[in-house]
């Protein structure tokens, strides 16, 4: 018997399931701003993962890849939440480096 689909459909389950507390206490702390930095983060690690001969490896890391970019999607849209008050509101956040630029950009949405 052949367990790599199910064990690797329960490691995307966790993974995934740890991007949305990843998503939160990154807004919280650090803020919406910080997209760039998370979706160049989950890039890197797509590219990495084509790069891995060993299948776990190979699979964890493009999923994890693919949950960063999907969580410096979801940044913007939790700031709008916490501003809603669903999320407790920090509003001592740590800026990015070149906080001016990545202002004039627009944050990505799917």
């Amino acid at each position: 018997m052949n367990f790599f689909g199910l064990l690797s459909g329960i490691a995307t389950l966790l993974i995934i399931g740890l991007g949305f507390p990843l998503v939160i206490q990154t807004e919280r702390r650090l803020g919406f701003l910080w997209w760039p930095y998370m979706l160049g983060i989950g890039l890197l690690l797509i590219v990495a993962s084509v790069l891995i001969q060993v299948d776990w490896i190979c699979i964890v890391t493009a999923i994890l890849g693919a949950t960063f970019v999907w969580g410096s999607t979801e940044l913007k849209e939790q700031a709008v939440r916490a501003k809603l008050g669903w999320y407790p509101l920090n509003e001592k956040k740590i800026q990015p480096p070149f906080v001016e630029i990545i202002k004039k950009w627009r944050a990505p949405h799917l």
